[in-house]
Formats: structure tokens, sequence, C-alpha cells
């Protein structure tokens, strides 16, 4: 975590920020010593209706979580600079993101991605001097969206996602016309706790994953 953040890092984040110490994992999310790695960035700004968040829709016709909607991310190439040289050169390639323009402020304890083996580091960034963002790769990032976070902590676009087969798969959030759910929304909901930013919500809205979304994800 930066010990100082920078001056430009507006008060609303900074909650969040002097949590990241005390932040902890379930079991089932702390990745096994042969996980591959990668990084997610958790761009955070100031878009015109308030503090918002960047999120891409990756594209229906990817192998791999084809058709949700994620954080910017990949896997760590040798020719990055770690988590954080990985996180923002997803985001300039997924998303048209400025790396100048973001200030890095944390990087979060490693998670687990079990359907696709992955080791997660999650970055968090203030986007200092937002630039124009638009889909970088038409065949992996069917769109990006700058989600406000008042949209995600509006009880209204809250919800329980359950597989067909009964059992529960966790938080979702329908923003932006997209059904957030998965590993993005479990990260999500815990951003939203340690910032403070979350509201209550009916726990007890529980909903089948739409079918569409389970053919997509059924794909590997």
């Amino acid at each position: 975590m930066t010990d100082n953040p920078p001056a430009s890092c507006p008060d609303w984040l900074r909650p969040l920020l002097a949590e990241v110490p005390r932040m902890t994992l379930p079991p089932f999310l702390s990745p096994p010593a042969d996980a591959r790695p990668a990084a997610v960035l958790i761009l955070f700004g100031e878009g015109p209706y308030g503090p918002d968040v960047l999120l891409t829709q990756r594209a229906a016709t990817l192998n791999a979580h084809a058709g949700q909607p994620a954080f910017p991310g990949g896997r760590i190439d040798p020719e990055d600079d770690g988590p954080v040289g990985a996180a923002l050169r997803e985001a300039w390639e997924e998303a048209g993101v400025e790396p100048s323009g973001v200030d890095v402020l944390a990087t979060l304890p490693d998670l687990h991605l079990s359907h696709s083996g992955y080791r997660v580091t999650p970055v968090v960034g203030w986007w200092r001097e937002p630039s124009d963002i638009a889909p970088g790769h038409p065949g992996e990032v069917a769109s990006v969206a700058r989600v406000p976070l008042a949209e995600l902590t509006d009880p209204a676009n809250r919800l329980v996602v359950r597989h067909p087969s009964g059992i529960a798969t966790g938080p979702a959030f329908r923003v932006g016309g997209m059904l957030v759910w998965g590993f993005t929304a479990m990260l999500l909901t815990r951003i939203l706790e340690a910032g403070g930013w979350d509201r209550p919500w009916d726990t007890g809205h529980v909903e089948d994953l739409p079918q569409d979304v389970l053919d997509l994800a059924s794909r590997g």
C-alpha cells in the first residue's frame, strides 16, 4: 500500500486505503503455490455522476469467461514490472487507459481465480487524469464503462445469483446494462464494504443465473 497517498487522491478513497492492511480473504480464495500470476486494475475516478470505477465486458466469442463483466486485467508477462505493470498495461490495451494518468495507491491480497487457475493481484488506482476509453481489442472486449459507485451501492441494483443446481453462487449487481457476478462481484462487494460505501440491501433477493449467461460461462 502507498504509505502517503498522493495529494490528488480524494478524501472519499482514503478510508479504503486505510482498511487495506486489515483486509482478509476467506480460505477458499487463497491461491495455491502453482497458480499462474495475473493482475487486475481497480481504477477509481470522478466522473459526471460522482465517484466511479472502470469495468469492461469481455467479448462473447472468448473461450474463457466469455461475456462476463470484469476489471481490466490479465496474466503477468515476463516483461511486465510485476502486478502493477501488468494491470496498467492491460488497462491500456483493453480500455485505452493512459498509464501516465493513473496513480497506483495499493495492492490487495492475492486471490485465486480457480476456474482458470490464476493467482490474481488486485491493484487499486486513482484516475488522476482520465483518458478517453473504448474497447481496445474487439475480439476480447465488447464494451467498457465507468460505473458510478452510487449505482453499485443502490439496493435496487443488488441481488444474489444462483446456479440452477440450487447453490447460491454469490452477490451480483445490475449496473450499466450488465449483470456483474462471480469473481468481480465478490471483489466489488468486499471493496464497497472496506471503503465504507456499502448500503443495506436485500440479501434474500435470489435469482437464477440467466440461461444466456450460463451458456457463455460453460465454455471454459
